[in-house]
């Protein structure tokens, strides 16, 4: 079973035996946003919202008041600078200001390209900084199971930020540690499919690269993988995102740079705005990018080693 036929699983379940809900726009259009929604109507709990992008979080919120636990479905997570408010104002805080929790699971799609300024990429970090969020970004069915049984166990809004090339995924992506590295990689959403990459071109330059897959985004915990894969990496690490680098990616990194000491850098989307035309998309980093991001950071590291024993 792959990731969308997961999430499709999951949604019938929740809709028919949790007397749940789920909400979002041009939900029963064509495809079914991805293969990811069963094809049920109102009856059934599946609920088409207006084309106005400014509500659907505010009539989220009423529903998870409500004791429905939503599934919110936003098709593009570039939506959510226009959504987001109810829920990061309202869903985030109830718990905290008032002992009434306001659980929300925010289905956030990721997209990366030929979608404009606004739509494209991903945009977790709009979430990450805001206290009363749970932030998840998984890639497989496993870990897409894992974090709507988290959801169901816990009675806090939680924001899972999708992406599209994990829909036909049906696997596991495994950590890759090895005792000795010269490098780490720290890879988030679909730039985990593009570090795997990275890590076979560099191999064959004879780098040995470690990887480690994240998928909590908040909280961010460093687990064992972590620190064994960042004590073995002679320059350190970085951080891939397909976000902003000011972002969840620099804040990761500086927790990692703070609990280890080693040097960690980000790479994410450029410092500029997307348009429609192929040739002005802003693309998360290829494994070609990464490739050459990571050879650029070890010859500093090696001077910088050079000019500090000259000193």
């Amino acid at each position: 079973m792959n990731v969308a036929e997961t999430i499709k699983q999951i949604t019938r379940e929740h809709l028919l035996k949790n007397n749940g809900l789920a909400l979002g726009q041009c939900l029963t259009a064509v495809g079914w946003v991805g293969g990811t929604v069963p094809e049920m109507g109102d009856e059934d709990g599946l609920v088409e919202l207006s084309m106005a992008d400014v509500a659907g979080g505010g009539i989220a919120v009423g529903m998870a008041l409500a004791g429905r636990r939503p599934i919110y479905i936003v098709r593009y997570q570039g939506f959510q600078w226009f959504n987001a408010a109810h829920i990061v104002n309202y869903a985030a805080k109830s718990k905290d200001m008032w002992g009434i929790p306001c659980p929300i699971f925010v289905r956030s799609i990721a997209m990366d390209g030929a979608i404009g300024p606004v739509a494209g990429g991903s945009h977790h970090s709009l979430f990450t900084r805001m206290p009363g969020m749970f932030v998840y970004a998984p890639m497989t069915p496993n870990e897409w199971r894992a974090g709507w049984e988290f959801f169901m166990a816990h009675d806090d809004p939680m924001y899972i930020s999708e992406h599209r090339r994990s829909f036909p995924i049906d696997y596991e992506m495994e950590n890759i540690v090895h005792s000795e590295a010269d490098f780490t990689l720290f890879p988030i959403s679909s730039t985990r499919l593009e570090a795997v990459k990275a890590v076979d071109m560099l191999a064959g330059e004879g780098i040995t690269c470690n990887v480690v897959h994240l998928t909590w985004l908040k909280p961010f915990v460093a687990t064992p993988d972590v620190n064994r894969a960042l004590e073995s990496s002679r320059h350190g690490g970085l951080v891939l995102d397909g976000d902003f680098e000011n972002g969840a990616a620099k804040c990761i990194a500086f927790d990692l740079m703070q609990k280890t000491g080693k040097n960690i850098r980000v790479f994410g989307l450029e410092e500029r705005a997307a348009g429609f035309a192929p040739q002005l998309d802003n693309l998360p980093p290829t494994a070609e990018k990464i490739c050459r991001k990571v050879k650029e950071i070890m010859v500093d590291d090696t001077d910088s080693r050079f000019m500090f024993r000259l000193s």
